[in-house]
């Protein structure tokens, strides 16, 4: 079987993809009251992806960010009492947190669950707040799901290719959100029918509500329409609410993707003819190729996604390119709405770690 770059790749319809709502929760020993649900491990970058709950009450003290960190919240509420990320999240907030963010706390007003993606590893401190008690790698993760038999996505189109593991079969534990709608997390009108406004970068420059932020609708494509949260000149990245009710046509993922289904399904390569739910996570390798993507059924198709680099477009296979959309593009249409962005850096960033002999004291949060 060949190991690099397939062409002819035949997808299962699957292989990239957890339904989050199956998976067991996995205590964290060292933080009382926390638990996640591992969704990926990469042992290239270093990257993981995580569903966290944090129970009512619990607090993560003293933790320092080593690569950077986004998150959503799917319910619940928690909230960071002090510092530039100081305030309250509930669900539908959306936020980042640069490289090297040192938390002083994150407490859990009640039971929150979040969907969280960390750039490289989280350090717990000592109650010295200087000496490091463990780190949560993504090797800890990845033997965390070996140990209670759950499969992984696979981090390349090469271990797409491969036969994947049986998947968790144990008792599912499903998330808060399984319970309704999950599309009013980030949807601009309240259940009463009022308008959500005024309060997407009036919360704070590094989290924002996305209910209020508007969607943008090419005129090309009126049945697909975007949220853009973030976008990082510096890595390309660039995150995005999608709300997908159209047919998204032939293209490759020259870099990776991910995206989490809050609402309505997904046809999904060659998945099941009711196609993909709310709670199922996707990570889509760079590389990967779609003939098309669309909803399925009346209901909204609305997700996360986090988009790693260039998505390239045509009108089927060995066609000449019809547009390449990069985080260049997303930042224009950002610019073009008056849209703020979440911030990827803080003013005036000290959070370099407190024992450094060269650098100034710890930013805490």
């Amino acid at each position: 079987m060949n190991s690099g770059y397939n062409p002819d790749f035949n997808p299962t319809g699957i292989e990239g993809g957890l339904d989050t709502n199956a998976l067991p929760w996995i205590e964290v020993p060292q933080v009382s009251g926390l638990a996640f649900k591992p969704l990926r491990a990469s042992d290239e970058s270093g990257m993981f992806t995580l569903i966290m709950r944090l129970r009512q009450n619990a607090q993560l003290n003293q933790a320092v960010y080593l690569g950077g960190m986004d998150l959503m919240v799917l319910s619940g509420a928690m909230q960071y009492p002090q510092g530039p990320m100081q305030g309250t999240l509930t669900p539908g907030i959306w936020g980042y947190a640069p490289a090297n963010t040192r938390v002083s706390c994150l407490q859990a007003l009640e039971d929150t669950e979040f969907l969280v993606n960390f750039y490289g590893p989280l350090a717990l401190l000592d109650a010295d707040g200087q000496s490091v008690l463990t780190l949560l790698t993504a090797l800890d993760i990845a033997q965390a799901a070996a140990r209670e038999g759950i499969a992984l996505v696979p981090n390349s189109l090469a271990d797409c290719m491969r036969p994947r593991a049986t998947q968790y079969s144990g008792t599912p534990m499903p998330l808060a959100i399984a319970q309704g709608n999950a599309g009013s997390l980030v949807s601009e009108t309240t259940a009463s029918g009022e308008r959500v406004t005024d309060v997407g970068r009036t919360l704070q420059p590094h989290f924002v509500d996305t209910r209020a932020v508007p969607w943008i609708v090419n005129p090309g494509l009126p049945d697909i329409a975007l949220k853009v949260l973030r976008v990082s000149e510096e890595t390309g990245i660039v995150s995005l609410i999608v709300r997908h009710n159209g047919v998204a046509g032939p293209h490759y993922h020259l870099g990776a993707a991910d995206f989490l289904v809050l609402s309505g399904h997904i046809g999904y390569r060659a998945g099941p003819p009711e196609g993909y739910g709310p709670g199922v996570w996707f990570y889509e390798p760079a590389g990967a190729r779609h003939e098309a993507t669309q909803r399925v059924g009346t209901d909204d198709l609305i997700y996360t996604a986090n988009v790693y680099g260039p998505v390239q477009f045509d009108d089927g296979p060995d066609t000449p390119i019809v547009a390449v959309q990069s985080w260049m593009q997303y930042k224009a249409l950002a610019d073009a709405s008056g849209i703020e962005l979440v911030r990827s850096r803080f003013d005036g960033d000290s959070t370099l770690l407190a024992w450094s002999p060269i650098g100034s004291a710890a930013q805490k949060l």
